[in-house]
């Protein structure tokens, strides 16, 4: 079944999908990573929020582990690797529509702190 426009496909139960033996599996949302561009669950993603400094002084990023915190979001893998290449790419100014660069220094120092690297 495809949409109004007959190019992309309709999911029928966008909240469901299938699994190989045909059993419908519920899966939780699916977000990309701002880093290396692959989509996953929103529960393997760290969410990073941009915060005004103190008296309007300059942005900079606050990670959101709980992903509770206010505004705009921009979700990376909790890697190094993902995060440096967000950061060269100036992906957080993009996905979280700022005029300038960030400090990314809380979201480094969160990445040092709770690391993840699988690889």
């Amino acid at each position: 079944m495809t949409d109004r426009t007959g190019l992309r496909v309709r999911h029928v139960d966008a909240g469901v999908a299938s699994s190989r033996s045909g059993v419908p599996t519920r899966s939780g949302p699916i977000r990309t990573c701002i880093g290396c561009r692959s989509t996953d669950s929103w529960s393997a993603l760290l969410r990073v929020v941009a915060v005004v400094g103190e008296d309007g002084g300059p942005v900079g990023l606050a990670p959101d582990p709980a992903h509770r915190m206010s505004g705009r979001g921009a979700w990376v893998h909790p890697t190094s690797d993902c995060f440096e290449q967000a950061v060269r790419r100036k992906a957080f100014v993009r996905a979280l529509r700022l005029a300038s660069g960030p400090d990314v220094a809380p979201v480094a120092a969160h990445l040092d702190l709770h690391p993840h690297d699988n690889a």
